[in-house]
């Protein structure tokens, strides 16, 4: 789940700042806030995300149907969906001062907006004859933590699941 980021995005967006410990549901992070370089203070972005795991059947001529596994996650914040390579596991964190984006698309929104990605996907990957069976096996609501560092050389966003960082510009 690659997210880009620019300085404004965090100026454009409605925000919450939670001051103090919150608990939330998170795709465990492989980056602790604490193993972030940085000159100074380390804050903390979580963007909500609900990921679902999509099972597709593919019926074809003359030959067996065929079954794909998707998994999709929708960023509620950003409005966009992209392929995940596994089902996150959820667990609950105490975050200290934390950014917490606001879920910008309901359930339903986020249900169809996966079910058009998943037929795109299977588009792509398969000739089809008629329409293909999506079903949702299972869907998570999570947010992923992103850690915001102070740098000699100019502020990055780290991200916490995947280590990738980015630069801020602005």
């Amino acid at each position: 789940m690659s997210v880009d980021h620019d300085a404004d995005t965090f100026a454009r967006t409605r925000r919450e700042v939670r001051d103090g410990t919150t608990s939330l549901s998170v795709i465990p992070p492989a980056i602790d806030r604490e193993d972030v370089e940085s000159t100074g203070r380390v804050g903390a972005v979580a963007y909500p995300y609900r990921v679902y795991e999509a099972t597709v059947t593919v019926g074809r001529k003359f030959l067996p149907e065929q079954e794909v596994t998707y998994v999709a996650s929708v960023d509620r914040s950003r409005r966009l969906v992209v392929r995940a390579d596994t089902m996150p596991d959820v667990e609950t964190r105490d975050v200290e001062d934390v950014l917490v984006l606001p879920s910008e698309l309901p359930e339903d929104v986020c249900h169809e907006r996966a079910r058009e990605t998943v037929f795109q996907w299977t588009t792509r990957k398969f000739a089809l004859g008629s329409a293909p069976d999506i079903d949702f096996d299972r869907s998570v609501d999570a947010y992923k933590l992103f850690w915001l560092a102070e740098r000699p050389d100019g502020d990055v966003i780290v991200d916490s699941v995947d280590g990738q960082e980015t630069r801020l510009d602005g």
